[in-house]
């Protein structure tokens, strides 16, 4: 009934402990001594303990109880492998029930926009992943403007966003702006062809891009340098703002450092995607059989794939989410008040020009009837006049 009491008994030199379990046995009575000197050092210990510095601890369990989102949109013309690579990253299926258009189809067709959300749990860990898809980019004959649904889709999340913030009811406001664009590039060419160029300059300022050089087993290892290197050449030449790693601490540990410089080098990632468990000499990892020999999905020595994955995921995930939050949305945030305060200013300017409109008419109808006032008294004058000399 009592529960575990805990009694304490003060001495010269020892603290006594008495635990009572009367609920158990009223009779039992067990005691500890612990010397108070002992106890005495805790208490001087917790006099230069404020606490604060489990801070961090209160806001991970806060954090992790809460979940974590992040929402990631793939574009690029179709075959480049981008449905295959998704599934690969995330160890996961999204595209079961996929229809695949067929050349007719696709002569005028328009991207759609297609949201694949699920949740993965890791280590009791909560992820909310949304995958965003766009079928039908750079697959018309005419392709102007194709990219202007994707714009439009992370300008609604945006706009989504800053009215929930700026509402009533703050407390459960849900976050699905887009994080990253994974923008995949055909090893098929020379570098960035024209519509890679418009579409990431017109992405470039509203989301983070990350640029992928697609189906790298198409490639040697010394075409795909030469790709790397002439894409970094026309992003550099066109004015392209691509996610950009940030920079290293100066207390940050060497193999760190080494770490980030590696992935800054390895722009634009060349990637191998495949669902496929394969197996060679004994071994089964992901990958692909050729008639030529087997390429590892996961081999660095292959793809850039385990690169690509830990930087989404492991190292650069949160990064993304703030350049987000402070860069990419703080800007459309600012040109909406900036619209906004415009708008009143506009809008007070057309009410005062239209007082002003309606006081000067006002005081032209006035002059008007005292004109007209004036000018009957004028008449009336001249009528008693012209009867006076009559009467004479």
């Amino acid at each position: 009934m009592y529960g575990n009491l805990l009694v304490f008994k003060v001495s010269a030199s020892v603290l006594r402990l008495n635990r009572d379990h009367r609920g158990n046995d009223p009779n039992a009575d067990t005691c500890s001594e612990v010397p108070l000197s002992e106890i005495t050092g805790l208490l001087d210990q917790d006099k230069e303990y404020v606490g604060f510095a489990t801070l961090p601890n209160q806001v991970h369990r806060k954090t992790v109880k809460k979940g974590f989102t992040f929402t990631l949109i793939v574009a690029g013309e179709s075959g480049l492998g981008k449905s295959t690579l998704i599934n690969s990253l995330f160890l996961t299926d999204l595209y079961k029930d996929r229809k695949v258009p067929n050349a007719e189809e696709r002569i005028n067709q328009t991207v759609d926009i297609v949201k694949h959300t699920i949740s993965i749990e890791e280590k009791g860990i909560k992820l909310r992943l949304s995958i965003i898809d766009t079928p039908g980019f750079g697959d018309a004959v005419n392709n102007t403007e194709s990219w202007k649904q994707i714009e439009d889709y992370i300008d609604q999340q945006f706009e989504q966003y800053f009215r929930d913030e700026s509402g009533l009811n703050r407390r459960n406001i849900q976050d699905n702006r887009v994080h990253c664009c994974l923008y995949f590039i055909s090893p098929f060419g020379h570098g960035l062809r024209p519509l890679d160029v418009e579409c990431m300059k017109a992405l470039h300022e509203k989301v983070n891009i990350v640029p992928i050089l697609a189906k790298a087993d198409s490639l040697t290892q010394a075409e795909v340098f030469r790709k790397k290197m002439k894409i970094r050449e026309d992003i550099k030449h066109f004015g392209i703002n691509v996610y950009q790693f940030p920079e290293c601490d100066s207390d940050e540990d060497e193999d760190f450092k080494k770490q980030d410089q590696i992935l800054k080098d390895s722009i634009p990632f060349a990637v191998i995607g495949s669902n496929v468990q394969v197996e060679s000499k004994g071994r089964k990892f992901r990958g692909r059989i050729y008639p030529w020999g087997v390429v590892e999905v996961e081999n660095p020595a292959h793809s850039d794939f385990l690169l690509l994955r830990n930087m989404l995921v492991r190292t650069h995930m949160q990064d993304l989410k703030d350049v987000t939050r402070e860069t990419h949305y703080e800007n459309y945030r600012a040109q909406c008040i900036q619209n906004m305060t415009r708008m009143v200013v506009q809008e007070r300017k057309r009410r005062k020009m239209k007082r002003y409109t309606s006081l000067t008419h006002s005081v032209i109808s006035s002059l008007t009837k005292l004109r007209r006032m004036q000018e009957v008294l004028e008449r009336i004058q001249e009528q008693m006049q012209h009867s006076q000399r009559g009467g004479y």
